[in-house]
């Protein structure tokens, strides 16, 4: 969008330097706080998330509300998983709708805020139904300030929260946005990079996990939150449209436990949907998959059954 116009002939939210992949910047990044002095008070009922199943970054905004006990408090608007030459999509009615607006593309809510938007138009973005106002678009920004602004579990503790920073930082980096950056690498030397740092940081993880329940020690944190979507996604996904083939998620074997038993954790399983991962994933592109054909498989057992120590991480 440009100064609040949609076309789409609009260039696309992220470029390609060198062969490599480079994701741009957020630039709507409001806040929520709980006396309101931001403009944005922390309410039952005011804010409205406008996100879609497959894709991460949206992801880890509806696993925080999921945390924080808000699936009442903050409705969501799911787009379809296949974008168009409008972009993020709705239908008229059912599971793929808009209910707060009604709007056929998620375009024309960035159109509707009251300072003119020039940006890429992507999900997560958290409205504001009082104000009718934009809040954020940045994942990350939505994930810290839900936490905060919100009762629940505290998921950044102060005593964690510079290692749980560390992490993230680490994490976005080298796995949430590595395989983004081997996915869609347009020369073998931006790939090879990138695959690499994908799984030296996979290897990392698996090590670290060694006689721990979680990244930062005995407490589930954000920094937890914020990789398993790309775990959730890996196998289904990754693995195979982003040729982050050298070993799946579940050849390792500690990482693996940990992805299953966030899985299990209450409501977790209901942020996530294999099947269209692999629908968004897989969609047609002409560079990655022409003709758009979705892969049957692979089919993958993620209960707790052979995890061994897994069970004691859930809750």
């Amino acid at each position: 969008m440009i100064a609040g116009a949609y076309s789409a002939e609009d260039p696309g939210p992220d470029t390609v330097e060198g062969g490599e992949f480079r994701r741009s910047k957020t630039t709507i990044r409001n806040w929520i706080t709980r006396d309101g002095s931001s403009g944005f008070p922390a309410e039952a009922g005011r804010f409205h998330l406008y996100a879609a199943w497959n894709c991460p970054w949206a992801h880890r905004a509806l696993l925080m509300r999921v945390e924080k006990g808000l699936e009442t408090a903050i409705g969501v608007s799911y787009a379809r998983p296949r974008r168009t030459p409008e972009g993020w999509v709705f239908d008229a009615e059912g599971p793929y709708a808009d209910p707060l607006k009604g709007v056929s593309a998620l375009h024309e809510v960035y159109a509707q805020d009251a300072v003119p938007y020039t940006g890429p138009v992507t999900v997560p973005l958290l409205w504001d139904k009082v104000a009718d106002r934009a809040v954020s678009n940045e994942s990350a920004d939505i994930v810290r300030m839900l936490n905060d602004a919100f009762d629940g579990p505290d998921l950044a503790p102060p005593d964690l929260r510079e290692k749980i920073d560390a992490w993230n930082t680490r994490i976005y980096a080298q796995v949430n946005n590595g395989v983004y950056r081997a996915g869609f690498a347009r020369t073998q030397e931006a790939y090879d990079a990138a695959v690499r740092e994908v799984f030296a940081a996979l290897d990392g993880i698996e090590a670290h996990l060694a006689g721990r329940d979680w990244l930062c020690g005995a407490r589930y944190t954000e920094a937890d939150l914020r990789l398993f979507p790309t775990l959730a996604r890996f196998d289904v996904a990754y693995h195979y449209a982003f040729k982050c083939n050298i070993r799946r998620l579940m050849d390792y074997p500690r990482l693996w436990a940990y992805a299953r038993a966030i899985y299990h954790r209450p409501g977790v399983a209901g942020t996530v949907a294999f099947d269209i991962y692999k629908q968004g994933y897989f969609s047609p592109s002409e560079l990655r998959n022409p003709l758009g054909i979705v892969p049957a498989g692979p089919e993958i057992d993620w209960s707790l059954s052979d995890a061994a120590g897994a069970v004691s991480r859930v809750g």
